[in-house]
């Protein structure tokens, strides 16, 4: 009988134990870890060791679920990678994941959204639980930012970060799981954050090596003025449309993108700023798995539970913004 509710029924995240530090950073630019830390809020981020891709990250993120559960892989029915920095254009890092993790009987396929990602294969992956179609989906948001990151270049290399996270979703009671999203694009956002080359339109090149036009390209002044707008009023929007305040919400969990934005969000929605997930400070731009990382770190801290009233927000190149509400079930 459907339609059923989709239900984040165990979690799951992985970062590298590698850190590259502001006081690292200070050594390969013009920068200072007053100037970063002032400006984005983060002090250190994890880089993933060479030779390894983002499906070793989701991977792992996808084991530790499995573990904590109790399951076996082949109880999966599909796996949703969100990433931008897939180990290769194809196959899709998904399918890697299915085949090292031995889920013999999901189908699996990644999906791009930027750092909006993660919101984006929620949403996708819910459906399959709320028509019938599927008991178990996998939603991994991952990246691995430092290889398409260009650090000679003072104001990107000090933003971002390599991490990932995952959520199970299973079918469960009504009143509990995922209750409502909204999410945007719009593709004019192109001009101000992109990686240029390395799709069909621009193949790889000596010159578009040379011109190092595989890295992430950003005017951040754009991003910035696009992100805490929308970021806080898709916020609000899904908290009015569900005649909620920022008071009934247990935890927000934001994209971490840079702290003032997180800050303007807290602003607008009015959520008490202990119910607010922050870890930029450690890990910077997971792209997206910035939230899956924060759902599961607030598990392990104890910040959830049973029933609690969830925010999840982001905005990403693209553009991409939107919001989630769900409401937890364990």
């Amino acid at each position: 009988m459907y339609p059923l509710t989709a239900t984040i029924t165990g979690v799951g995240h992985y970062v590298p134990e590698q850190k590259l530090t502001n006081t690292d950073l200070e050594k390969m630019v013009d920068t200072s870890d007053e100037w970063i830390t002032s400006r984005t809020g983060i002090r250190e981020r994890r880089i993933l060791d060479e030779g390894l891709g983002t499906s070793f990250m989701a991977l792992k993120s996808l084991e530790s679920i499995l573990h904590n559960k109790g399951l076996d892989a082949r109880d999966i029915d599909l796996i949703i990678v969100a990433t931008i920095t897939p180990d290769m254009v194809f196959p899709s890092s998904a399918c890697l994941v299915q085949d090292q993790i031995g889920a013999t009987n999901a189908w699996a396929f990644d999906l791009s959204a930027a750092c909006s990602g993660f919101l984006y294969a929620l949403m996708v992956g819910g459906q399959f639980i709320e028509t019938g179609a599927h008991k178990r989906v996998v939603v991994i948001g991952a990246d691995k930012m430092s290889s398409i990151t260009d650090y000679t270049d003072r104001d990107t290399c000090v933003l971002f970060g390599d991490g990932a996270g995952a959520v199970l979703l299973e079918p469960g009671e009504p009143g509990l799981g995922l209750k409502d999203f909204i999410l945007y694009s719009d593709g004019s956002g192109v001009k101000y954050l992109r990686q240029p080359a390395g799709g069909s339109l621009l193949p790889a090149s000596r010159e578009t090596v040379e011109k190092k036009m595989h890295y992430i390209y950003q005017d951040g002044r754009e991003v910035f003025k696009f992100a805490v707008p929308k970021m806080a009023e898709v916020s609000a929007q899904i908290l009015e449309r569900n005649g909620l305040v920022g008071k009934d919400i247990a935890l927000f969990v934001p994209h971490q993108a840079n702290k003032r934005i997180i800050d303007a969000c807290v602003k607008r929605t009015d959520i008490p700023e202990d119910r607010v997930v922050v870890n930029i400070d450690r890990y910077a731009n997971t792209s997206a798995a910035t939230i899956p990382i924060g759902l599961s770190e607030a598990a392990e801290q104890s910040r959830l539970n049973r029933g609690d009233n969830v925010l999840l927000a982001s905005a990403g190149a693209g553009y991409t913004w939107g919001s989630t509400l769900l409401t937890w079930a364990y």
